[in-house]
């Protein structure tokens, strides 16, 4: 079967076409083409995602990438059998940012009228969730960073042998879940982030220390240089039998020791509202600049951060492992681009002998792609799961 799938629940417009074959126990997927175009640049001047603007981009880059994709003129495309030996169209219904969601369901809705194809509604976080379905090989639990190929290259095949039972760990800018998953036709939830996601604490706080958007990414590279035992930041609900998470205290922690060790330099509060109180860039640009009362650095405060906002994921996803007796750890979204948050995993899982095998995804499929929709779409559709061809920015698993 051929999918031509379409994303747009962001800030990431994206188009793909895969193969896929087998049943649900031997899944075979090879990406055909794949092109993803990216907003950052419009939507860091405002220190996030602006959705009227993300739903702008998309209704501009959406015809610009389906004629890539196919290797046709914009107008062939949109006559009727304008497309050949495409058998299914799907596209991202949500969650996400509804203006966005909706250019490309639309988008997708036009299509397949013209041409007389099915389409199929996708669940961004099945996206995510199946995502490891596009590794092709396991993480070594002695821990090896995986190498990821240059973008581009087409006609990988990719698939793995039966992981399950396993635990999959969603970690997004939207998003913290963790799930039990028996198989590709059953799984459960776990436990969620109760506040903010794990990524959102993660833009936030980058925000505090000065850093653009997105604010991930620059995290990850200013606490390579730092010392992740500098400072004692919480981890909460690390301790709490439950798989549920909580990130909003973790973030207020780090402005109030930032405003705390830089009273003399007047951190920004909250109540004064001429000064972004999530910002102290102003103040600290060199990674190398000590805090007032303190000789810990920039980096330090990033790397302790980061420290402390991956030990709940960590203790939690490896506790359930253990408590499931899991075959297998899968880490999907955003979050999951992180090495630190692998390497992590994959010590503790070494420690603790439990002989089970880390799965992450390239690099590219763990942030936004089309390739990831296809491939949950391809699982649904042997599951014959269905969602409503509509917009639902709330939409969970």
């Amino acid at each position: 079967m051929k999918i031509l799938a379409i994303e747009t629940s962001c800030d990431e417009t994206a188009v793909a076409l895969l193969r896929a074959s087998g049943k649900l126990s031997s899944i075979k997927l090879k990406v055909l083409k794949s092109l993803v175009s990216s907003q950052i640049k419009i939507h860091a001047p405002f220190g996030g995602v602006v959705p009227n603007l993300a739903k702008r981009e998309h209704l501009k880059n959406l015809p610009i990438l389906l004629s890539k994709i196919l290797n046709t003129k914009y107008h062939a495309y949109r006559q009727a059998g304008g497309i050949r030996n495409v058998d299914l169209i799907a596209v991202t219904v949500g969650p996400g940012l509804e203006p966005a969601l909706w250019v490309g369901i639309e988008f997708a809705k036009r299509l397949a009228k013209k041409w007389k194809k099915p389409l199929i509604g996708v669940n961004h976080l099945h996206g995510h969730l199946y995502s490891f379905l596009l590794s092709q090989k396991t993480v070594s639990t002695k821990f090896q960073a995986p190498k990821s190929k240059k973008p581009g290259i087409r006609h990988t095949v990719y698939g793995i042998r039966n992981p399950f039972p396993a635990i999959g760990l969603i970690v997004s800018g939207g998003h913290t879940i963790l799930v039990l998953m028996k198989n590709l036709k059953e799984y459960k939830k776990l436990g969620e982030t109760l506040d903010d996601a794990v990524g959102e604490s993660f833009d936030k706080v980058a925000r505090l220390l000065g850093l653009p958007y997105p604010g991930g990414p620059e995290i990850e590279k200013l606490a390579k240089r730092g010392d992740p035992t500098a400072i004692d930041f919480p981890s909460p609900m690390i301790y709490q039998k439950n798989y549920n998470f909580s990130y909003s205290g973790l973030k207020t922690a780090v402005l109030y020791y930032l405003r705390e060790h830089n009273a003399k330099q007047q951190i920004p509060h909250a109540n004064d509202a001429k000064k972004n109180p999530w910002s102290v860039g102003n103040i600290l640009r060199d990674s190398h600049n000590q805090f007032v009362g303190s000789h810990y650095t920039l980096s330090d405060v990033a790397a302790s951060f980061q420290k402390a906002a991956f030990l709940p994921l960590v203790t939690k996803a490896v506790r359930a492992a253990k408590e499931y007796r899991a075959k297998s750890v899968m880490i999907g979204g955003g979050v999951a681009a992180n090495k630190t948050l692998a390497r992590m995993l994959s010590l503790e899982i070494r420690n603790l002998k439990l002989g089970i095998n880390l799965v992450v995804p390239p690099l590219k499929y763990c942030l936004d792609n089309a390739v990831m929709i296809a491939a949950a779409a391809y699982v649904n559709e042997l599951r014959n799961k269905r969602y409503r061809l509509e917009a639902n920015g709330n939409l969970n698993l």
